[in-house]
């Protein structure tokens, strides 16, 4: 079952993270954007009692001269080592990419690996126009609304990102 995640499941989300990455910075980035009111919202995957994974997204606004673009940054996906592999994380970037939609995203961006996130429908070469901290072909975005990035901006990642 794949649902919002609520304050009760935060010491498990942060487990989650820390055995999916086998290190706490990113545990420390979803404390912190939660802290600083910058994360959008999280989901979890949940079989029986137990949590296996997590995803994030914060908030991330492209500034235009026309305008602001809303936009949400992807960040971190977590699955448990053990159940890795079977689709979960899929599930979970699925699920949660409808409620970046029903929010009024018209793009989400990620830093992840190149191999992984194009199921999903993330592309490097929409991210190429944007004016951002990170570039090349780990940084990729999808667009909710078609054509949204292709006059750019400047990306503002929040403050617990560190850049």
């Amino acid at each position: 079952m794949i649902r919002a995640a609520a304050p009760g499941d935060f010491p498990a989300i942060r487990a989650i993270i820390r055995h999916a990455f086998g290190r706490a910075d990113e545990a420390n980035l979803v404390e912190a954007l939660r802290e600083d009111g910058d994360m959008l919202y999280e989901f979890v995957a949940q079989e029986g009692i137990g949590l296996l994974g997590h995803i994030a997204f914060s908030r991330l606004p492209i500034e235009r001269p026309a305008g602001r673009v809303e936009a949400a940054a992807l960040a971190p996906l977590s699955v448990l080592p053990a159940f890795q592999r079977q689709g979960l994380g899929l599930a979970l970037m699925e699920a949660s990419l409808a409620q970046c939609r029903a929010l009024g995203c018209k793009a989400v961006l990620v830093l992840g690996r190149p191999s992984y996130y194009p199921r999903a429908g993330f592309r490097a070469d929409l991210a190429e126009p944007l004016e951002a901290p990170f570039s090349g072909p780990s940084f990729m975005a999808l667009e909710m609304e078609p054509g949204v990035l292709k006059a750019g901006g400047r990306v503002r990642y929040a403050k617990a990102f560190g850049v």
